[in-house]
């Protein structure tokens, strides 16, 4: 838990109280965390692993809309202002996370000013995010917005910039995340890869060089 960033200023013993109260549970790759058949109110909070979240289309098309990465918060939790608007989250790998119910939320991190100021702190990058990708799908080209979404998954899988990083994702699901069809992305991976800016392989890309992805992205 002290990896995640509203627990970091707390202590050795708060945080082995708060971990005590809270329990992690784990998820095999590729099982449901979420789905909106069976509602839950609970707040999720990512420890280890990745989680993808999707909704599907009247015609059955799964739409990735979010990938998530260790340290953040998501969930069904109106007092937080968490929703998952009919979203499922899904492991893209084995997965910890943290289960509050709505009184686990209020007692436990509400009850403490410094994790409140850092939950509002993260909803507020969220919202950002959320602004710049609304702002990316109207101002920005296809190959922008392809390049833009891998850097942003690499800073996250490496942590820094420059070095190599594996990101695991599917042609399709990166697509979604750029607002694009699978066979242009791939076309435009195709031409990244010829760059000698990334590899591809099975199920994942191999990034080798974040800060040119970043300027092909607009950034």
């Amino acid at each position: 838990m002290a990896e995640v960033d509203i627990f970091c200023d707390l202590d050795e013993t708060e945080m082995e109280a708060l971990s005590q109260a809270a329990p992690m549970r784990r998820y095999g790759s590729g099982e449901l965390v979420y789905t909106p058949h069976q509602p839950l109110e609970a707040l999720f909070i990512l420890k280890q692993g990745r989680i993808r979240i999707f909704r599907v289309s009247p015609d059955g098309r799964a739409l990735t809309t979010a990938i998530i990465s260790p340290g953040t918060i998501f969930g069904e939790m109106v007092i937080v202002g968490q929703q998952m608007h009919d979203s499922f989250a899904e492991a893209l790998e084995d997965i910890v996370v943290c289960v509050m119910s709505e009184a686990d939320v209020r007692r436990l991190l509400l009850g403490d000013s410094r994790i409140a100021t850092r939950i509002s702190e993260t909803l507020g990058r969220r919202l950002g995010e959320l602004e710049q990708r609304l702002s990316d799908a109207v101002f920005k080209s296809v190959p922008e917005r392809v390049a833009g979404a891998l850097a942003a998954l690499a800073q996250g899988a490496s942590g820094t910039f420059g070095r190599d990083a594996q990101v695991k994702l599917t042609h399709e699901q990166l697509a979604a995340l750029a607002a694009t069809s699978r066979e242009t992305t791939t076309k435009i991976l195709g031409e990244l890869a010829d760059l000698g800016l990334i590899s591809l392989g099975r199920g994942k890309i191999t990034v080798h060089d974040q800060d040119r992805l970043r300027q092909l992205g607009g950034y």
